[in-house]
């Protein structure tokens, strides 16, 4: 069910949320989380579908906030979303034009659930803080995509000077697959120390740097690493190379969906590594809302350990 409320109020959007709860039977306790979702320039639908996908494991109220302060007029256009337009999320999308667009905080303040966390996230333009951003002040839980920035290398490269506890970015959640299978395979016999790291990875991939500083802190070697042109690679990680004095493991994808992890005196294996959705990195990091002090260190101390990329 969609409801239209052209030039309303916070006020009116907030009683017309308990009428479709009390008419409709659309419930709100179960809710468990505010997820604001700031888009700048239009509405990112690919986000709120994404949110709707990850609300049947975490029912949410979503907010959707597209602020267009140039706009002659100040008015403040709604719209409810519930049902199957909806997942098992409430959707509330916020237009605000010209001055009704200048106090952020203010529009969504009055539709947040109360006693429950908020967690403000920005699919397309960040802010250079999102920590002291007007909406990033009310957030316990602060996500990010530099793959979505228009220089996603100079965004990464950002990420340590503006970190605040609470802050995480998609470009880190994209490696958990990653991170996984490296460390099982160490966990794995023969247990020799790695001499040094090699990762590589596409020109448009944040995640690249990232992947590489995780692996300088964990393994406290050298981690080369390096961005392929698009024409050898055309998006996200390509390889990790370990190198171990009885020989190299290698972590490869030779197609953007499959992998295949070679070792010395053992068989290749091929494993499923698809590029993971944006429905599923949104679920896992909406399974914590404490700080990832694991992200911090790699953002604030490995990226600046790391030596240029190569060329």
């Amino acid at each position: 069910m969609i409801i239209d409320l052209p030039e309303t109020t916070v006020s009116k959007i907030s009683r017309s949320l308990v009428d479709v709860r009390e008419e409709g039977g659309a419930v709100a306790l179960g809710r468990v989380l505010t997820l604001i979702i700031v888009s700048s320039g239009g509405v990112a639908e690919e986000a709120i579908e994404a949110a709707n996908d990850a609300s049947r494991e975490h029912p949410m109220r979503v907010i959707v906030l597209v602020a267009e302060p140039d706009a002659a007029e100040p008015r403040l256009d709604a719209q409810i979303r519930v049902g199957g337009d909806a997942g098992a999320s409430e959707v509330v999308l916020l237009r605000a034009y010209g001055a009704a667009a200048s106090n952020a905080e203010s529009l969504v303040t009055g539709l947040l659930l109360p006693d429950a966390p908020v967690v403000a996230w920005w699919p397309g333009r960040t802010p250079g803080d999102p920590a002291s951003s007007e909406i990033g002040k009310i957030a316990q839980r602060r996500i990010t995509d530099a793959a979505s920035q228009a220089d996603p290398a100079a965004a990464v490269a950002r990420l340590g000077g503006s970190y605040s506890p609470g802050d995480t970015d998609l470009s880190w959640t994209r490696l958990t697959r990653w991170r996984e299978q490296l460390a099982a395979v160490l966990d794995q016999p023969p247990f020799e120390n790695v001499t040094g790291v090699e990762v590589l990875g596409a020109a448009d991939s944040p995640s690249t740097p990232l992947l590489a500083a995780w692996l300088r802190l964990a393994l406290d070697v050298d981690v080369a690493w390096a961005y392929l042109p698009e024409s050898e690679w055309a998006s996200g990680i390509k390889s990790v190379r370990l190198r171990r004095p009885g020989g190299d493991i290698l972590l490869e994808r030779p197609e953007s969906a499959v992998a295949t992890l070679t070792q010395p005196d053992q068989p290749s294996h091929e494993l499923a590594f698809p590029r993971r959705s944006l429905r599923e990195c949104l679920a896992e990091e909406l399974r914590r809302l404490d700080a990832d002090v694991l992200y911090g260190r790699v953002v604030t101390e490995g990226l600046e350990l790391l030596s240029s990329p190569a060329s």
